[in-house]
């Protein structure tokens, strides 16, 4: 090899390196301001909250915050749709761990103790998100359309999940897909993790334990 190609070879590597920094570094700031900024929905709400509290609070400019997550709207969607997946990114339903995990599962009762499981970890993170949101949703077109949006994807995933429920022959007599996916739409909701852990003080195994018998027990033969 020439010495003209080792340089080309070593500016190649260099150029990557690089990259892989300024990648690294972007995704360091990115996870400070959707920190700081869930640190602010949660204590302030969300109108109180402003755009340059959440940049003070990352320790970045105004500026490097709309870049990086956009607008107040879409940041609060952001942290939504993480809080549910669990994940740094939003992942779409269908490709979320313990959706596949349930979807494998053949066992009705499994299913069921394996779902209230995932809710119990999702309402840990989702439940005071979304007592923002509720709040927010009464004055802000943007965030209705967002409580909206997430209400009816919730009611399509439950019709999905009974669905799959009855092909299992994991329901009841007389107990239809469309009531089975109420039943369960209704409570596993963020509403009834925080009238049962936060008003209530249930502690987080008892309302595990107490949603995965109460699915079983009203849905299963």
């Amino acid at each position: 090899m020439s010495a003209m190609d080792q340089k080309v070879k070593l500016a190649g590597r260099r150029r990557r390196y690089d990259g892989s920094r300024r990648q690294a570094a972007a995704q360091r700031t990115r996870q400070a301001i959707v920190a700081a900024g869930r640190q602010q929905f949660l204590e302030r709400g969300y109108a109180a909250t402003t755009m340059p509290a959440i940049a003070a609070a990352a320790g970045v400019a105004l500026d490097t915050v709309y870049a990086s997550v956009g607008p107040k709207p879409a940041l609060f969607k952001q942290l939504v749709e993480m809080a549910i997946s669990g994940a740094e990114e939003p992942v779409p339903a269908l490709e979320r761990d313990y959706v596949r995990e349930i979807r494998a599962e053949p066992d009705p009762r499994r299913k069921l103790e394996l779902y209230a499981r995932a809710m119990r970890l999702i309402q840990e993170r989702l439940a005071p998100l979304f007592r923002v949101l509720r709040d927010a949703a009464q004055v802000d077109p943007q965030l209705t359309a967002l409580w909206e949006e997430i209400s009816h994807r919730r009611a399509s995933n439950m019709r999905m999940f009974a669905a799959e429920l009855a092909a299992a022959g994991g329901l009841r007599q007389g107990v239809s897909v469309e009531e089975a996916a109420d039943v369960v739409w209704v409570t596993n909701s963020p509403e009834f993790f925080l009238l049962l852990v936060r008003e209530r003080q249930w502690d987080l195994d008892r309302f595990e334990s107490w949603l995965a018998a109460t699915w079983i027990r009203l849905l299963l033969p």
